[in-house]
């Protein structure tokens, strides 16, 4: 299963691009959604930009299309976290980043914290079990194995990262708190005015 295919074979070029199209997706979401990387929720792929991770991801692709179990992994994982972005890309564009971005944060604040882990381990919990299923019943095929480990690697990212921008949130509250008064009567009145300019008409807005 792990035998790695000659480079510029048939079975190579054919993994090479089913990496190119996932990967390609994955990219085309994350440009539709943020075209800035505001929103990005990688720390690693924020810092490099587009311009070195497209560099990156090409290297990448070309050695992963080696080895058939991690080629088929990522592109697993990277078509479920386009499919993902797709969803709300069209809202983030629409909105502007950094409105969508004071807009979320406002909706994560005033949720419970419970209910909000709750719903994202029934999201990734179901995901990740679906993905345990494809390898329990795979009987080590590598097909429907690698595609069982993609799942629980997209599932494993999802709550990572999501943990990890609900971590900046309520850390970024906790500095908000500890600010004076006036400091953080400024910071109300200046999201006040970035929701009230969304949800006015563009006729009132200009």
């Amino acid at each position: 299963m792990g035998d790695p295919v000659p480079f510029g074979s048939r079975a190579y070029l054919l993994l090479l691009a089913l990496l190119i199209f996932s990967r390609g997706m994955d990219f085309l979401s994350t440009w539709i959604a943020t075209p800035n990387l505001s929103l990005e929720g990688n720390p690693l792929a924020k810092k490099l930009g587009w311009g070195w991770g497209l560099l990156l991801n090409a290297v990448m692709v070309v050695v992963l299309a080696l080895w058939p179990l991690s080629a088929i992994v990522v592109a697993t994982a990277s078509v479920l976290v386009a499919a993902r972005n797709f969803q709300s890309a069209w809202l983030m564009r629409s909105l502007g980043e950094e409105i969508y971005r004071h807009w979320h944060v406002e909706r994560v604040r005033e949720t419970r914290v419970t209910l909000y882990l709750f719903c994202l381990a029934g999201n990734t919990l179901l995901t990740a079990g679906v993905g345990a299923a494809l390898i329990y019943f795979s009987h080590l095929e590598l097909v429907p194995f690698a595609i069982g480990m993609g799942m629980i690697a997209y599932a494993l990212a999802v709550a990572f990262y999501t943990l990890l921008a609900i971590w900046r949130i309520h850390r970024a509250a906790k500095r908000e708190a500890q600010r004076p008064n006036s400091a953080r009567n400024a910071s109300g009145n200046g999201r006040a005015f970035i929701v009230e300019t969304c949800s006015r008409p563009p006729d009132a807005v200009l």
